[in-house]
């Protein structure tokens, strides 16, 4: 139980979105919590809470992560950025764009997370094929979609991100 005399705390020191935080976290705590109890950063969501799903899935020093089941105190010095991260106040994304304008979500419960591991491909990968996307995608459950029209946009995307 947190807050028992047994639990240990961490303290860390993590940025999220840009911005500096210094935490006090339980041994127990993953940052899918942390992020969103205590940042109030909702973008990542829980749904299996095993790491299967991705629909918690944020960039970690710029990789992919499962954050329902990364503990929040092996984040300390690192990099976290959430779907609240990707754009700023005034324009979406290249690749939030492309979703727009692919009607790439539905019931949108995935979103975030399929937008982090695209992200996350596009920088490593600028010029992915299909096969890059479907392969990145393998880790996230879409229910509504099909995944054909996130495939869609990740490509035009793709297409107008800058190297």
């Amino acid at each position: 139980m947190p807050g028992t005399a047994d639990e240990q705390s961490v303290s860390v020191r993590v940025m999220v979105n840009d911005r500096a935080h210094q935490l006090d976290v339980d041994a127990g705590e993953v940052l899918l919590g942390t992020l969103r109890d205590r940042l109030g950063l909702t973008g990542p969501k829980e749904a299996c809470g095993e790491g299967e799903c991705g629909a918690c899935t944020v960039l970690v020093d710029g990789g992919p992560v499962a954050s329902c089941i990364l503990a929040a105190g092996s984040t300390n010095g690192r990099v976290v950025r959430t779907v609240e991260g990707l754009a700023g106040t005034d324009e979406l994304t290249t690749l939030q764009q492309a979703f727009v304008r692919h009607a790439a979500v539905q019931c949108g419960y995935c979103t975030p997370g399929v937008l982090m591991v695209l992200t996350a491909l596009l920088d490593d990968v600028p010029e992915p094929t299909e096969t890059d996307v479907r392969r990145a995608l393998a880790g996230n459950i879409c229910r509504c979609t099909g995944y054909q029209q996130i495939v869609e946009a990740a490509l035009e995307a793709a297409g107008t991100v800058q190297s």
